[in-house]
């Protein structure tokens, strides 16, 4: 992808977003049920609870609701019911549903065969899963998409800031610098949009999910990466005798992306490590599967495997997704960042 000339570089500060207005109907803010007989307080309470949006609030169970301080039963009724008035979350036409679809934003990953691949990029309303062994380019991709994301849609990027969730102690914020040259994007201002944290314990990890609706709600994100997603669950969790509560506690932290990512139509990417498969027999060469089990595979809309090839070259495979062909691409690691295999 070619640099951007000097003057074009004022459209990737992300200071004005064009397409915002058209954009406002995808969720409507939570104080608007103040309009509908809701007391202030009420919302605040709400807000607290991390829930900004009326399409938020509808992907709570009254249960969950009712569990937040300061609200009773006959309380969460009447916020639900004002709420419904707001957000239709009842049957709408298929011809509806592909109107919805229009607002999905597909984000370039830097390599055109891995872009080919997926359809157009990594979509947003989705989670999109990479799982492989260390060294297979998983985190490098994730970086690129920190950088990506904040491209113009005209460039096939998300015209949008990106979160960053570490598990790992895998961030570089060195390593963003050579991928924004790459793309003819000012350094410092692409790291100013991308927000970090670094999780250390899963409690840890779901409270920052929590408080990162607050920032969706105001600001542009196109894009929320979590590298990795099951390390923080296989540290804190041991032994069979604790594996149905992680499993539990893994479910209600996936439920959260995928509310996140449909709420404020964002791309979730999280990428996953792999155990050794016993039952994968004799016959396969590499008997190696993702962690997580069956919860984590409902939980994404695509996985993709990844695997190292020759050099700097790493295959990705569409390991299972609902709209694509299981097929492969080949792509490689450079200096600045994902980027098409040379022959």
């Amino acid at each position: 992808m070619q640099a951007l000339k000097s003057e074009d570089m004022s459209q990737l500060q992300l200071v004005e977003r064009e397409e915002i207005d058209e954009e406002e109907d995808l969720f409507e803010a939570i104080d608007k049920l103040t309009a509908h007989g809701i007391n202030a307080g009420d919302v605040k309470k709400l807000q607290d609870a991390g829930i900004y949006t009326c399409n938020g609030l509808m992907m709570h169970t009254k249960k969950n609701l009712t569990g937040i301080k300061g609200l009773s039963e006959a309380k969460v009724d009447k916020i639900c019911e004002a709420a419904e008035k707001l957000v239709n979350y009842g049957y709408i036409t298929g011809s509806d549903a592909l109107l919805k679809r229009k607002a999905v934003v597909k984000i370039t990953t830097g390599s055109q065969a891995l872009d080919e691949l997926l359809g157009g990029g990594i979509e947003t309303m989705q989670i999109t899963e990479a799982f492989g062994e260390f060294r297979s380019g998983k985190t490098q991709l994730a970086h690129t998409l920190c950088v990506s994301t904040q491209l113009p849609t005209s460039m096939k990027g998300g015209n949008g800031k990106v979160a960053y969730i570490d598990t790992e102690g895998t961030f570089r914020p060195d390593r963003i610098v050579p991928i924004a040259e790459r793309f003819g994007m000012d350094p410092g201002a692409v790291l100013d949009n991308i927000i970090y944290a670094r999780a250390y314990t899963y409690e840890h990890q779901y409270n920052l999910l929590l408080g990162l609706a607050a920032k969706m709600a105001e600001e542009p994100f196109r894009l929320l990466i979590v590298d990795s997603v099951i390390a923080l669950f296989r540290v804190d969790f041991t032994g069979r005798g604790e594996l149905a509560e992680r499993q539990q506690k893994l479910a209600q932290m996936l439920s959260r992306l995928t509310k996140i990512a449909e709420e404020f139509n964002v791309a979730v990417h999280m990428t996953n490590q792999v155990i050794a498969d016993p039952g994968g027999g004799v016959f396969i060469s590499d008997p190696k599967k993702p962690a997580g089990g069956h919860v984590l595979a409902h939980a994404a809309t695509v996985r993709l495997m990844f695997r190292k090839g020759k050099g700097e070259q790493r295959v990705c495979k569409v390991f299972d997704a609902p709209n694509l062909p299981e097929s492969e691409a080949i792509f490689q690691i450079t200096g600045g960042g994902i980027a098409d295999a040379k022959d």
